[in-house]
């Protein structure tokens, strides 16, 4: 007789899920250059390709909660991990342009489903824990990114790229497919909620609830992809700092952001959930204020690291309190409107920087997380009412 998986394991089999995830990326992104040079393709072709990976993802990631209600997040999140991995190798056998935007757009929808869905599933594992596990879930993220650029240091330009992809893809599908299995089914709603669901249409209207907390994972997805992306041109071509050196405001922030995660969720716990949020966004402008004002390196590489501090756990509580109010759907909706913050912000601001200088346009970033932490706890007082308190207000 076959025994229900347990809360442990789970949390364990889900963690697996977030690095592979990290290290799906990373292997991407430290691969790029490889694959454009393969393809010879110019600096545009390779936005619009890039551009294929955000689109793919916002196709499905509003679908996914509707999957996820139907299916349960540990059916949806064991499949499309896997599928997720494999698809990997399908940008690096493309043999011209136009097969790399389609390879790209089907590894971005199915990263866009896992995402919603392991998200989902965390919660699931959150709730059978009693206790805060969302930050350190993407906390494991983190350090999937940080394994992957790792071992593309490695192997890029010793290996063949597709080599490189089919030794990343046999072993994060493989642990998806065996880790899968210690998933946990969702809790059974209770039958007042189940009648309610029934009554519901197949598209859910987006509450005012889930706008604003999409509009805040907007603003804090916004400000996370700004320094992600434009934290290394900033040291080089604001600061002078040359050669590697320049990378020391990303290693910072990456640095602090993995370190914060790691540990949020003893913050969650001991502040609640408002409060990190909050806290954690006024840190990220404080950070991003001193960043931008500082004229030496070590200062900036300061403001950068309190700028992922603070970062680190804005989305994760977010994502978390969306799935303890709204369920599956919610961290769908939520997680769509704020993805673009990723999708968006940063070509907005090259766009900005290029009329006003990037110091001036990375202001966009501190703003966004000012309106994050004044704007938190509306949002936390229209959840408040809908659902009851996740472990870390409980």
């Amino acid at each position: 007789m076959s025994h229900p998986p347990a809360p442990l394991p789970a949390r364990r089999a889900v963690s697996i899920m977030f690095l592979i995830n990290g290290v799906l990326f990373a292997t991407w992104g430290v691969n790029i250059p490889g694959v454009r040079d393969s393809l010879n393709l110019s600096e545009a072709q390779i936005g619009a390709a890039l551009l294929a990976v955000g689109l793919g993802s916002l196709c499905t990631m509003p679908l996914t909660g509707g999957w996820t209600a139907r299916y349960g997040s540990h059916r949806v999140t064991w499949a499309v991990s896997v599928g997720c991995m494999v698809s990997l190798l399908l940008p690096f056998v493309a043999p011209n342009f136009a097969a790399l935007v389609a390879a790209l757009a089907v590894l971005g929808a199915l990263n866009g489903c896992m995402d919603v869905a392991m998200n989902a599933q965390g919660v699931t594992v959150e709730k059978a824990m009693g206790r805060p596990i969302m930050s350190r879930l993407h906390a494991y993220f983190s350090l999937g990114g940080l394994l992957g650029a790792g071992l593309g240091s490695l192997l890029v330009g010793r290996v063949p790229l597709g080599t490189h992809a089919l030794l990343v893809v046999g072993v994060t599908a493989t642990a998806a497919l065996l880790s899968g299995r210690f998933l946990l089914p969702d809790a059974a709603p209770a039958p007042a909620q189940l009648a309610a669901h029934e009554q519901q249409p197949r598209r859910s209207p987006l509450s005012a609830a889930a706008a604003l907390l999409g509009a805040l994972c907007f603003l804090g997805m916004l400000a996370e992809g700004a320094n992600y992306d434009w934290a290394a041109l900033y040291f080089r071509d604001v600061l002078g700092v040359a050669g590697g050196a320049s990378g020391l405001g990303y290693v910072a922030f990456v640095g602090a952001m993995t370190l914060g995660r790691w540990f949020g969720d003893r913050a969650r716990a001991q502040l609640s959930d408002q409060l990190t949020v909050r806290g954690g966004a006024a840190l990220t402008a404080l950070g991003l204020g001193l960043a931008l004002l500082a004229r030496d390196p070590l200062l900036a590489a300061a403001g950068f690291a309190l700028s992922g501090l603070g970062l680190s756990n804005v989305v994760p509580v977010m994502y978390g309190a969306a799935g303890h109010a709204l369920a599956g759907r919610g961290i769908a909706q939520v997680a769509t409107i704020g993805y673009g913050g990723f999708l968006l912000g940063p070509p907005a601001i090259g766009f900005i920087a290029q009329h006003v200088g990037l110091g001036a346009a990375l202001g966009l970033a501190l703003g966004a997380a000012a309106l994050v932490a004044v704007l938190g706890g509306r949002a936390f007082a229209l959840i408040r009412g809908q659902a009851a308190p996740t472990p870390a207000d409980a």
